[in-house]
């Protein structure tokens, strides 16, 4: 908005450094906001730790900035928090997000943190800032491997729905400069309006993917037919290879109480697919079954070494499965 836009003063005893006016979002938002095509919607990392052990989490759709609540282990400070975000929802009688941010930042929330929180229907599967261990290392599981951990001890060790995937940049630079920058990572919502309103409520009934570079042109699963669907857009010179994953019920029920993953069931690649077109017919022995797709072309600012562009579809069948229905 060129420069008479930034508003400065002289700090106090600064010796010549400058402190900037930081607008609020009602004096700007105006001038950006386009209906139907573009939104800004307000946000807050709610920074907060165990132990010294870091937990972030995200409240979307807030109307006042809100104070992280502490607790003496992980698994309290995610549950205290996601309680404050739920009451502010309750409060200002809009529709909230709340999720998890990053588990493997510093590797501070394991799956058995998160699992338990079977409140938290959300956290990051794909975290565009380069700090976060997205591959885990010989010690932590990856992140893509933690998802169906963490849903496998949902499941089958706590009668509880499975947590859903979402994908952020986390940017912290911006105008060229390295580390996290912008357009890492996002969801794609099928929601009727473009109002937060409408959004969040699709991603609270899954109506969304994750992404770091595909792009799907339809994602669907007819539950008469038991068959997950997608339609993906090409980018050229690209071909792409669809994973569908499925978590498998077990033999026998693990005993109440008890998430120790080995005890769980695993997670498998039940059928790979190359096009545009994949689809998976769901056996009816599955809890759930979900997809990822891998583009052969490199992410176009990668987080990691080697990285594809990606996109993950949440997990389908599973209220079926919880349901014992066929």
């Amino acid at each position: 908005f060129g420069p008479a836009w930034v508003e400065t003063q002289p700090a106090n005893g600064s010796g010549g450094e400058l402190e900037v006016r930081l607008k609020p979002l009602d004096e700007f938002r105006c001038l950006l906001e386009q209906a139907g095509k573009f939104i800004l919607i307000p946000g807050e990392e709610l920074s907060d730790q165990a132990d010294g052990k870091p937990v972030h989490m995200n409240a979307t759709n807030v109307t006042e900035a809100l104070q992280p609540v502490g607790g003496a282990t992980v698994e309290e400070v995610i549950r205290n928090n996601l309680r404050l975000i739920l009451e502010h929802e309750h409060d200002s009688g809009r529709q909230l997000l709340a999720h998890l941010n990053h588990p493997n930042f510093h590797y501070a929330v394991t799956a058995e943190d998160l699992a338990r929180v079977v409140e938290e229907q959300f956290f990051e599967v794909y975290n565009g800032h380069p700090g976060v261990n997205h591959l885990g290392d010989d010690e932590h599981m990856s992140i893509e491997t933690m998802w169906d951990v963490i849903n496998a001890m949902r499941m089958v060790a706590l009668d509880a729905d499975p947590i859903l995937g979402i994908a952020t940049d986390d940017s912290h630079e911006y105008h060229g400069q390295p580390g996290s920058r912008p357009g890492r990572g996002w969801v794609m919502v099928r929601a009727r309006y473009l109002t937060p309103e409408h959004l969040i409520r699709a991603i609270k009934a899954g109506e969304f993917y994750a992404s770091s570079g595909v792009v799907l042109d339809d994602v669907r699963y007819d539950a008469q037919a038991k068959q997950l669907s997608l339609a993906i857009r090409p980018a050229p010179g690209a071909t792409y290879t669809t994973e569908f994953i499925a978590l498998k019920k077990p033999a026998g029920a693990a005993p109440e109480g008890e998430t120790a993953p080995g005890e769980l069931p695993e997670a498998e690649v039940v059928a790979r697919v190359s096009g545009l077109q994949p689809s998976y017919q769901l056996s009816g022995d599955e809890f759930y079954v979900r997809a990822l797709v891998t583009s052969s072309l490199g992410a176009d600012d990668p987080s990691f070494a080697d990285q594809k562009r990606q996109a993950w579809t949440q997990p389908v069948g599973w209220r079926a499965a919880r349901s014992g229905q066929p």
